[in-house]
């Protein structure tokens, strides 16, 4: 049976949180085929709320493929962050959705700032997670979370795992794919990837 991973889309999310993740899940099923690996494919969905196009932060336009409505049963479920978390943090229909897919996930994940919604819509409640260092201290002001971690690239707590910022969904989904598959496969997504940060500047902390 193939595994599904459900990426949820809203207008000003940002794109690296889940374009990054995007193209790691996508890459299992050609490693697999590569490889001759017979395992569980990894089908990879997006969602939004009324499905159809959404505009990402810094302009992006991508169509999500269901709706909440449409949305098949998901194994993962990843909410991206951006400047459009702080708007649907406050979006009933949004949490309510994440509260009974999460519930009911293999794992639910976030990236960066999407651990706000993640936090509000009852998965994370509770849980140590981590978000983007600009909003770590945001994030313990709501008072949702057992603890919130900075300096860290993700964090795990029980099916809950949240990443910080922007580039780090990346990390975090190799991960996931190594507790899906196993860590020498993941390995193999990260090649296929040419996935090996080497930034030319260190960035001052």
């Amino acid at each position: 049976m193939t595994l599904t991973a459900g990426i949820l889309l809203f207008d000003d999310a940002e794109e690296l949180d889940f374009v990054g993740p995007w193209e790691v899940f996508t890459m299992v099923n050609a490693v697999l085929s590569l490889t001759g690996d017979a395992r569980r494919p990894l089908a990879a969905v997006t969602v939004s709320q009324r499905g159809g196009m959404i505009r990402a932060a810094k302009g992006l336009r991508v169509e999500a493929q269901h709706s909440f409505e449409t949305c098949p049963t998901l194994d993962i479920v990843l909410v991206p962050g951006g400047q459009g978390t702080r708007r649907e943090v406050e979006n009933r229909v949004v949490l309510e959705w994440l509260a009974r897919v999460g519930a009911n996930c293999q794992w639910s994940t976030s990236v960066c700032t999407g651990s706000l919604l993640l936090t509000a819509a009852g998965p994370a409640k509770g849980k140590r997670v981590t978000t983007h260092w600009a909003f770590v201290d945001d994030l313990r002001k709501r008072g949702e979370a057992a603890a919130v971690l900075d300096d860290v690239r993700f964090v795990r707590d029980g099916h809950i795992v949240t990443s910080a910022g922007v580039s780090a969904g990346i990390d975090m989904a190799l991960w996931i794919v190594g507790q899906l598959y196993d860590p020498l496969f993941a390995r193999r997504v990260q090649k296929a990837m040419e996935y090996f940060p080497a930034p030319p500047y260190t960035a001052e902390a």
